[in-house]
């Protein structure tokens, strides 16, 4: 049994936001359990990169573009991604990201954070990253009676973490509407989970954890010392968890869960 349990073979697997460091970690796990991969984004370029790096370490990918913003390119990506791989048993949220202008730069008002900021960034990861994808491949899924979601959500959606409010607030959202879904479709075969990474280096806050040199900023070295392990974590580090929740039989009663991925920041008080 145990040489079957993490085994995705047969899964159809989608990957929103594969094209991105932690996305295509993730989607390069999957295809390494067995899984067929579509890894959906807006970059042909990075989509193709990450697509040959699975083909080239023996697993079956396609790039397909598809807009998280735009519910009609997610349908059609459903279409493209059903013609090519059959229908999606396995959906990876991990689309969304962060901008200067939605983040509170030090001694700055609250009351001054522009709405636009806040509504853009909160529609990234929220509807785009989340809810929509949910909507769309997750009725496919009802339609076949079995799959599994994981979103991504954040350690800022667990702990209001400075300056980034509303990526914070909308990471809670996406943990809210997990355990939502997790519960209205329990009993249709669908699974719905979320994990929450800690601090990843990733091209949207390596600016944020580094100084140009390579040594850590202020903050990545106050981030460092709140960790109990002392670093940050490698995008290969997320693996273990998507293939776990993915895989019905190694996790076919968990449902409506936040796996936290964090190298113990969580368990330490602020």
């Amino acid at each position: 049994m145990s040489s079957t349990l993490f085994d995705l073979t047969g899964e159809a697997a989608v990957v929103i936001g594969g094209t991105g460091v932690l996305g295509g970690g993730m989607a390069s796990a999957l295809a390494a359990a067995g899984a067929a991969v579509a890894v959906v984004g807006r970059s042909a370029e990075r989509g193709a990169e990450r697509v040959r790096a699975i083909d080239e370490a023996g697993g079956h990918a396609v790039f397909i573009h598809g807009d998280v913003s735009d519910r009609k390119s997610l349908d059609d990506a459903l279409k493209k991604i059903t013609a090519e791989l059959g229908a999606p048993t396995v959906l990876i949220n991990a689309a969304g990201g962060n901008r200067p202008d939605a983040t509170l730069p030090p001694g700055a008002k609250f009351s001054a954070l522009p709405l636009e900021a806040w509504q853009n960034v909160f529609d990234l990861n929220l509807i785009g990253g989340a809810l929509l994808p949910c909507q769309v491949f997750g009725e496919a899924m009802l339609s076949g009676g079995k799959g599994s979601i994981i979103n991504v959500a954040s350690m800022a959606g667990m702990i209001p973490l400075s300056r980034v409010v509303a990526y914070s607030a909308a990471k809670a959202a996406v943990i809210n509407l997990t355990k939502f879904l997790a519960r209205e479709w329990a009993t249709s075969g669908i699974r719905v989970n979320a994990i929450s990474p800690g601090f990843f280096p990733a091209e949207q806050n390596k600016a944020l954890l580094y100084k140009e040199d390579g040594t850590y900023s202020d903050r990545g070295a106050q981030i460092i010392g709140h960790t109990p392990m002392a670093r940050f974590g490698n995008a290969d580090e997320l693996a273990g968890a998507v293939v776990w929740l993915a895989s019905s039989k190694a996790s076919s009663f968990v449902t409506g869960q936040n796996i936290v991925i964090d190298g113990g920041f969580s368990s330490v008080t602020i």
